[in-house]
């Protein structure tokens, strides 16, 4: 079974049981979600009966628990120790969200490594591997799926190898897994059109089954521009054809593909603009490109 569905939101009001009607609504049976907004560490407390009534929607819909995500927000950064009081928050702050995870019945946190900024690669990666031995235990049942990056400006892990030093680097490296982004992995110059290739230099450096999540993304830029801008599906220079033999490879096929691809505005400018996430998972379950999905969610939301 197919398991695809796309980045949702998490309001206070409704938590959990609010992801859960929206991922629906888009015809999912997988979804991913902040915890509060990705910029800030600004929390709600969880809310136990809401999350309750969220598990529940979710058996009546067919979708498993182990096919929901929880991304940590941008801001945790623990390749940089220059500010050793910002480093330990990121440190705690990151041990908090292993908890709401936990207590929201997701087994995956997706975290960005991080930027090394005025230090280099090598200390960067080193104070990943420090942070993450503080935060990591030896029973917990979350799992922190270190995303791949485009190399924008000072991160890490735009390499397999940066991960592979991180795994390798732990104290419990049966808790890290990998999240693939198509669009970073482009920017970062792997090829996506020959993604048979890089699976067999993941699963050499890495191993496939470290393979825990992936984004699909299409992306503005061409291959190997560090750049991390993300397309909607067939209006990028990854493709949608190219990005369909990735959703729908068989040795994926028990992993989450999460959609991240820009929403779109109803006059295609600076105006309100809506999630297309109902329109192009319909366009990967038909296997159908639709050159005019632009117009067509447009006029979906006018109505």
């Amino acid at each position: 079974m197919l398991l695809i569905g796309s980045h949702v939101s998490f309001g206070s009001k409704e938590q959990l049981l609010g992801s859960v009607k929206e991922a629906i609504s888009y015809g999912a049976n997988s979804f991913m979600f902040y915890t509060g907004a990705p910029q800030n560490t600004k929390r709600c407390n969880i809310d136990y009966d809401l999350t309750l009534e969220a598990r529940n929607l979710l058996y009546e819909n067919n979708i498993e628990l182990e096919n929901i995500v929880v991304h940590a927000p941008y801001i945790i950064n623990l390749a940089n120790n220059e500010k050793k009081e910002s480093y330990l928050f990121a440190i705690d702050f990151l041990k908090d969200e292993i908890k709401r995870a936990y207590a929201l019945g997701s087994e995956k946190l997706v975290l960005h490594p991080g930027s090394f900024v005025n230090l280099d690669l090598d200390t960067g990666i080193k104070n990943i591997i420090n942070a993450l031995n503080e935060v990591l235990t030896p029973n917990q049942a979350v799992k922190i799926c270190l995303e791949t990056m485009a190399g924008k400006g000072t991160e890490t892990c735009f390499k397999l190898e940066h991960i592979k030093r991180i795994i390798d680097g732990v104290k419990y490296p049966d808790k890290i897994m990998v999240c693939l982004d198509t669009c970073h992995l482009n920017d970062a110059g792997y090829d996506m059109g020959d993604f048979d290739s890089f699976l067999k230099e993941f699963d050499k450096i890495i191993g496939i089954d470290k393979i825990g999540c992936v984004h699909i993304n299409d992306s503005k830029n061409e291959i190997g521009t560090h750049k991390d801008r993300h397309e909607n599906i067939g209006f990028g220079t990854i493709g949608f054809d190219n990005l369909l033999k990735i959703i729908y490879d068989e040795r994926l096929k028990n992993v989450p593909k999460i959609l991240e691809t820009p929403y779109v505005s109803l006059a295609g400018g600076k105006d309100r603009s809506y999630p297309p996430y109902k329109f192009e998972i319909d366009k990967i379950r038909n296997k159908k490109f639709n050159k005019n999905i632009l117009e067509n969610i447009r006029d979906y939301y006018k109505n």
